[in-house]
């Protein structure tokens, strides 16, 4: 069983972007499913839709499990305004499909394009924290589902970010048969700090999230002298202003804010602050990632240090720690360095 953990270089970013600029030409396509619960059929009419965007290709015609992914956000943002983002001239999707891979990113329901509860039209301490785990994995079982009946494939590689990585870690323990390869960035893991998407006190259906409250988050942990440089001119403002655009009712506050479901932070609450594992890891059969930055302080490095030796049974399990990067380095000028991190797994047994 080869267990590798592996510290890469922000050094690694320029040539890897520089050589994705000659990459073929990329289609993308919208769609719109039913979740597992939604309609009259599940005796809730509530008609949720899920929210999936794919890219690959052009022309591309045969579909395979190694080169197919799928990929989820964390707590407070939803997937298609972070993994599709274009930075630079070129967003983590745009990457992945130049490759040669058929990506797609689910946007949760109460996240971004996919439809929100009808509670989150009410007061938020109107109700209970929605959109908890054990519903998000619902989510994730019906574009799971979805992708690989449309591609003709029996198992995708399945990708979560953050909170998603505990989503995707509880399908993958429960779903073997649908897993290809698992890739967990910033993983979530049983809990010694503070979670920084907690607000405190008592949590209603929602939390609104200003751009300013995103940006102090976003400068946790980073050594001062990093901080000015660590986001290129205009990145933030770019992601906020797509993000918070996905709430129109957000739109209307002042200062502008963005409605994120606290089912995420009541389970942090339940599990990993309990010391209560959401899966088992010993349980994931699928060559598996963990992957991160040094500056994380939403889910720190001693939390993937503490998960990977638990995936017993992931046959070339895989940490790598990233230089100069935090929970959001996607969004940072050493971002190439995790693209890379998470390409080289993807590739090395895509089939």
């Amino acid at each position: 069983m080869n267990r590798r953990a592996i510290l890469a270089a922000p050094a690694l970013a320029a040539p890897l972007l520089a050589q994705a600029q000659g990459a073929p030409r990329i289609v993308s396509e919208d769609h719109m499913i039913p979740a597992k619960d939604a309609g009259p059929a599940a005796g809730t009419g509530q008609g949720i839709e899920l929210f999936l965007r794919n890219k690959r290709p052009e022309g591309m015609a045969a579909f395979t499990p190694g080169r197919t992914v799928l990929m989820v956000h964390g707590a407070t943002y939803p997937a298609h305004t972070a993994f599709d983002l274009p930075l630079g001239g070129l967003s983590w999707m745009d990457y992945i499909a130049g490759r040669g891979f058929d990506v797609w990113s689910l946007d949760l329901r109460g996240y971004g394009r996919s439809t929100r509860p009808p509670e989150m039209a009410q007061p938020p301490e109107a109700n209970p924290p929605l959109v908890r785990g054990e519903t998000a994995v619902t989510d994730i079982a019906a574009a799971s589902e979805f992708i690989r009946n449309r591609r003709g494939i029996g198992r995708c590689v399945h990708f979560g970010y953050s909170w998603g990585t505990a989503l995707m870690g509880r399908y993958a323990a429960g779903n073997a048969a649908a897993v290809e390869r698992l890739v967990l960035y910033a993983p979530v893991w049983l809990r010694t700090t503070a979670s920084l998407a907690d607000p405190g006190g008592d949590l209603g259906a929602y939390r609104w999230v200003t751009q300013e409250q995103a940006r102090a988050r976003r400068g946790a942990g980073v050594p001062e002298a990093a901080r000015a440089t660590l986001v290129p001119a205009g990145w933030f403002e770019h992601w906020a202003g797509v993000t918070w655009a996905t709430d129109p009712e957000g739109l209307r506050r002042n200062p502008q804010a963005l409605r994120a479901p606290n089912g995420s932070v009541a389970d942090g609450r339940e599990f990993w602050a309990a010391g209560r594992p959401f899966y088992e890891p010993q349980r994931i059969t699928a060559p598996t990632l963990l992957v991160l930055g040094e500056w994380d302080q939403d889910t720190p490095p001693a939390m993937a240090q503490a998960l990977f030796p638990l995936l017993s049974a992931s046959p070339g399990k895989r940490l790598v720690l990233l230089g100069e990067g935090t929970h959001g380095m996607w969004m940072e000028r050493n971002r190439g360095a995790l693209f890379q991190a998470v390409q080289v797994f993807l590739e090395e047994a895509a089939s």
